[in-house]
């Protein structure tokens, strides 16, 4: 019974009934938070860890797209990586994981997201099935160094070329190089063209161009240029 009013008012959140649309749901998304709550305690005194990691993902949807609390988000993404480790669901696990680290980096918790990636990406790169995806992983976790420091990134890049070898040959991997070597001169053009490059052939999300965006003004200057890659 504990977890009727948490369903109907999930139900209620169709894809065009948000907040906006019916505003006294933000006390009653609250309230349905606190019944998976409440039933989150009673599966994980019963051992089952991984509907409990279920419902911690449902609260974590509710944080990033109703509530806007990416910290809690952040949380309950970390609390239901942690039972589905506990359960052995590690593709479940990483799942979970890679949406904390995207958006630790976002917050600017570089580290938090860079051992995520680097987790991630070890566990992968071995798995015939998932081995693409590391150098997408590896990727990220060298912009994240990058923001920090170029050195950082470097020698990033370099651990993942020894430890990921088919790294080396990906165009995630030659666009670092290229960007590394813009930094070091302080050309701006020379990044935004490596970027527009990239980007023909593979698309940037949000998620990158933000990252990009913030290695290229470290080198046009705070308040310099005019924060685009194209």
């Amino acid at each position: 019974m504990i977890l009727l009013p948490a369903l109907w008012m999930l139900g209620m959140l169709t894809k065009r009934q948000t907040l906006k649309s019916f505003p006294w749901m933000e006390s009653s998304l609250s309230e349905a938070i606190n019944c998976l709550n409440a039933a989150i305690d009673i599966y994980t005194d019963m051992g089952r860890f991984t509907i409990a990691a279920k419902h911690h993902i449902t609260i974590a949807e509710i944080y990033e797209t109703e509530l806007v609390d990416i910290e809690k988000a952040i949380a309950h993404y970390e609390q239901s990586a942690d039972y589905y480790k506990g359960e052995e669901s590690n593709s479940s696990a990483n799942k979970c994981l890679l949406k904390v680290a995207a958006y630790a980096a976002q917050l600017e918790q570089y580290q938090k997201a860079i051992e995520i990636y680097e987790q991630v990406g070890a566990n992968t790169m071995d798995n015939p099935l998932l081995k693409y995806s590391a150098k997408d992983y590896f990727f990220k976790a060298a912009l994240c160094h990058f923001i920090v420091d170029e050195l950082n990134a470097k020698l990033a890049l370099e651990k993942y070329e020894e430890m990921f070898p088919a790294f080396t040959d990906s165009r995630e991997c030659k666009l670092l190089k290229k960007l590394l070597e813009a930094h070091e001169e302080q050309n701006s053009e020379a990044y935004t063209e490596a970027v527009k490059e990239f980007d023909s052939i593979s698309r940037l999300d949000q998620w990158l161009t933000t990252m990009l965006l913030r290695i290229k003004k470290s080198i046009q200057g705070d308040g310099e240029g005019d924060g685009d890659l194209k």
